[in-house]
């Protein structure tokens, strides 16, 4: 059997691994020890001798050399959460050690949470609320797109995009994207029109950024391309918000009072005190709350005890994570 450990910070171990993932990973792995947090194993690196198996998530610790030495019998990490890009190390991949993430069972409350802004936007809903709380009465009715035959824009196409796409389809939208890495047939399959980043602004109704954080897409999106958003449009970004030039996006915001911002995620996180974000009557902020949180987060334990049963049975597993696609998902 299998011997493993649990190293994650307290609160997420509970709310990513409940007791019936503990239930059914304990039925295949002995778990040797207690809960370890980053700070505890690093202070108990022995124990890791004889472990295969480490069943984590966010307050993963550092795979460095430090940890890699500590635990030479080490063949698979399963990472009940997103990006694992501040956890690996060039002595993890040295080591062909299997890792595996639920960045795709993260997708899923992303993509429903994008659909539920995009469908109120087209009905320009938080106009109306914020106007209401504001002025202590309602708004007269302004023009709003609506759903039917509106236009909406994703910046790239993967697996949020891809989704956001999917849940989109019984609305009666016309989806554009940009994404330079997707082929025309695939966009095809799709329903999307590939367009370029210009156009996307131009012409949506509703622009939604799901754009990975890479070293090329710092800034990709600037003060020009909010200037040019349609009369009465909405942007949302649920990717992060150094893809976004920010202060160029809040001196256009504040001179277009017509287009809506809703930002959960801004650069940085939370945005500095003071800042105009806070006071625009036309910017949304939710404190990053797209992803799994609570009750979702399971459904990330869940695809852990999934990949666990694959590696176990020597399937591949469908959600592993190489050194490459790594860079993709950061």
């Amino acid at each position: 059997m299998l011997k493993g450990l649990y190293i994650l910070d307290e609160k997420s171990f509970n709310v990513i691994y409940g007791p019936d993932e503990r239930r059914d990973i304990e039925k295949l792995v002995d778990i040797c020890g207690p809960l370890y947090t980053e700070k505890t194993i690093g202070e108990n690196l022995s124990v890791l001798k004889d472990i295969d198996v480490i069943f984590s998530g966010w307050g993963a610790p550092k795979l460095d050399d430090e940890f890699m030495n500590a635990a030479p019998n080490l063949k698979a990490v399963f990472y009940g959460a997103g990006s694992i890009k501040h956890i690996v190390t060039d002595a993890f991949w040295d080591r062909d050690i299997v890792i595996t993430s639920a960045y795709a069972a993260n997708a899923i409350p992303v993509s429903e949470y994008t659909l539920s802004q995009i469908l109120f936007s087209l009905k320009r809903g938080w106009y109306y609320v914020l106007y209401a709380k504001e002025q202590k009465r309602h708004a007269i009715k302004q023009y709003m797109p609506g759903a039917y035959g509106s236009t909406v824009g994703l910046i790239s196409l993967g697996m949020i995009g891809r989704r956001v796409c999917e849940l989109l389809k019984p609305f009666d939208v016309d989806i554009i994207a940009y994404d330079p890495y997707v082929s025309g047939l695939d966009a095809e399959k799709l329903g999307v029109k590939l367009v370029s980043l210009d156009d996307i602004f131009k012409q949506s109704d509703v622009v939604s950024l799901h754009t990975p954080w890479l070293k090329e897409t710092e800034g990709m999106i600037t003060g020009r391309h909010f200037s040019e958003m349609k009369e009465y449009s909405t942007f949302i970004n649920t990717s992060r918000g150094a893809i976004v030039k920010e202060d160029e996006m809040i001196e256009v915001l504040k001179k277009r009072p017509d287009i809506f911002a809703l930002l959960d995620v801004t650069y940085p996180e939370p945005p500095v005190e003071g800042s105009p974000l806070y006071t625009l009557s036309n910017v949304v902020l939710t404190p990053h709350i797209a992803g799994s949180l609570n009750n979702e987060c399971r459904r990330m334990g869940r695809y852990m005890v999934e990949e666990l049963q694959r590696f176990i049975d020597g399937q591949d597993l469908k959600w592993q994570i190489t050194r490459q696609k790594a860079q993709i998902l950061a």
